[in-house]
């Protein structure tokens, strides 16, 4: 067959792996010769909040282990540092590139700057092509009988399993095309430092890096998939796949992960399967309602007015609200760019329903400090938590953080950990240590407003505020 392009530049974004790839497959398929390209973009870099970001160090990692795999299949990656919207279209000019290939984003900036790299292209002669990568079911491949986008999640998710079939979640295969691959020039690979950023503590985590670890997570999942369903709520227990960091860099694709849950079957991998499809969601209601990136998806909710009590919102940044089970998640988020997937839900509802805090606040925090943040899925589970998105939380129905506490975290064990001040504490007192009486904490060692902070605000108090906020939108 001849070949539709002489060369192909393969611009590398969110997919940093060199296997099952939809760009690279396409390309390598399509033209004679193929190149491949990630740029650092300063775009995005620049408007980091600090210079030890996690998550630069973990791509950086990616992006070394995936340069390496691309030359053990006879290619290369050019790894540039600038402005991406100009660093690409130059770069598939200098090496001669007929057109670029890429997966498909969904945020707003990124569709502006995809849209700016095309026109660039298309000025010089050259061509943009993207493919789904990031999602099963994307923009608008799924849509209600009425032909709408679909803005409640268990008709959209029914919708999903309804329209799956085995072709969707079949492999891209990259390899078997390999012979096209074009080797790049040797260079070094810019350093941390070069591009303004340092070294943080991620090597001493828990956390495999680049495709490799994300093969090594998966390995470890397969063994615990089965359990999934009940075990995914326990902080202190080894529930989820720890895979969300990997799957937002591509160092491990969606459709893998789908033909993993969907093959297995049982309640476990059903329950997984839905985990991924809820990105899914967010990801098309993130494409047909953009509007969500600046505001409430229920626009009426845009007139709620909170308090937002600045020293408040300190004491939920620092994990020291006086509520343990809400301290230690935001701990742990602080120490680690982790947190629980059910204390997330916790953590924001008590920011909004009982700190009075606007919650976009909470929204640019979790963006700021997350691995895995994802803009989709953030404001989605903010907006969640908030009442104010598509299929949110009832405003009336509102955490009580201390029941969440011991039902999630009976025996205080995750607390502990990321609050130890709290270690000598029975389990009967770890989730409202202010109930402790005032002799046993001091035998304990644990005063309240001394060694660990009073609540900062009474919950039922609180609650009933939250209900006439919430109603006096409801009611105008």
């Amino acid at each position: 067959m001849t070949p539709r392009y002489d060369r192909a530049l393969v611009w590398l974004r969110r997919d940093l792996r060199a296997e099952d790839h939809a760009a690279l497959h396409h390309a390598l398929r399509e033209a004679r010769a193929v190149r491949c390209v990630f740029v650092f973009d300063t775009d995005i870099l620049h408007a980091l909040p600090s210079r030890a970001d996690r998550r630069v160090e973990f791509i950086w990692h990616a992006v070394a282990q995936l340069r390496t795999a691309l030359e053990a299949l006879g290619g290369g990656l050019a790894v540039l540092h600038g402005c991406a919207r100009e660093l690409v279209p130059a770069h598939a000019a200098a090496i001669g590139a007929d057109a670029v290939y890429c997966a498909h984003d969904y945020e707003p900036q990124a569709v502006e700057r995809d849209a700016a790299v095309e026109r660039a292209l298309h000025h010089s002669g050259r061509r943009l092509h993207s493919f789904r990568d990031q999602a099963v079911f994307e923009k608008s491949e799924l849509l209600t009988q009425a032909g709408k986008p679909f803005t409640v999640f268990t008709p959209y998710k029914n919708a999903w399993l309804k329209a799956l079939d085995p072709g969707r979640l079949a492999p891209l295969p990259v390899a078997t095309h390999a012979a096209a691959f074009e080797p790049e020039p040797a260079a070094p690979l810019p350093s941390l430092q070069a591009m303004g950023f340092g070294e943080t503590n991620l090597t001493s985590l828990a956390l495999p890096l680049g495709a490799s670890g994300a093969r090594q997570l998966l390995e470890d999942f397969r063994g615990r998939m089965d359990g999934y369903r009940e075990r995914r709520d326990y902080p202190a227990v080894r529930g989820p796949s720890y895979l969300s960091v990997h799957l937002r860099f591509g160092t491990i694709g969606v459709r893998e992960l789908a033909r993993e849950a969907h093959a297995r079957r049982g309640e476990g991998a059903a329950a997984w399967l839905s985990e991924l499809i809820w990105r899914d969601f967010y990801f098309q209601i993130l494409w047909h309602h953009p509007h969500v990136v600046e505001g409430a998806f229920r626009r009426e909710f845009d007139a709620l007015r909170f308090p937002d009590h600045p020293d408040r919102f300190a004491a939920w940044c620092e994990g020291r609200t006086g509520y343990p089970l809400v301290d230690a998640a935001v701990r742990q988020l602080n120490q680690t760019g982790y947190m629980h997937n059910r204390l997330r839900m916790v953590a924001a509802s008590f920011l909004v329903k009982d700190l009075h805090v606007h919650w976009r606040q909470g929204e640019r925090y979790f963006a700021d400090h997350l691995n895995d943040f994802d803009l989709s899925a953030n404001n989605g589970g903010w907006q969640w938590a908030a009442s104010t998105g598509c299929d949110a939380q009832p405003w009336f129905r509102i955490f009580n953080p201390v029941t969440q506490s011991e039902k999630f975290d009976a025996d205080g064990r995750f607390i502990r950990l990321y609050v130890p001040e709290l270690a000598t504490l029975p389990a009967k007192f770890v989730h409202a240590p202010w109930m402790l009486p005032p002799l046993e904490q001091q035998a304990l060692g644990v005063v309240i407003g001394r060694d660990y902070p009073a609540p900062v605000v009474d919950h039922a108090t609180a609650r009933a505020e939250t209900l006439r906020l919430f109603g006096a939108i409801r009611e105008g």
